[in-house]
């Protein structure tokens, strides 16, 4: 009896990973070891920087409410203590968004903070 082997299946479980590596260079996107290879790694930086993009956005959050916090003469770590010391519950995002786009609105909460 002759040697059984799924065609079907391998092939399917081979385009897969080659329409998922479309626009890859080179044989990174024709040749499928290569292309397995490279999309395996491709998953994990991905997989690692879902994480990380929190942490980036977060630091860049923090330097903005600094640098809007000091034009009032405070400090970040000043501004955010005396912050939930008021009892005033706004997140690192909405705040560096005012002390960007809308300086007069994060004026008030530094007036409101400093009383």
């Amino acid at each position: 009896m002759p040697r059984s082997v799924n065609a079907v299946a391998s092939r399917k479980r081979r385009k897969k990973i080659l329409k998922q590596t479309k626009g890859y260079f080179l044989a990174r996107k024709n040749v499928y070891t290569v292309a397995k290879n490279s999309l395996e790694k491709a998953l994990q930086y991905s997989y690692r920087d879902r994480r990380n993009k929190k942490r980036s956005f977060r630091a860049l959050w923090i330097q903005r409410i600094n640098a809007g916090a000091r034009e009032f003469g405070m400090s970040y770590s000043e501004f955010m203590g005396k912050l939930h010391k008021k009892n005033i519950d706004i997140n690192r995002k909405t705040l560096a968004d005012l002390a960007m786009n809308h300086p007069k609105a994060f004026e008030a909460i530094v007036n409101v903070v400093k009383k």
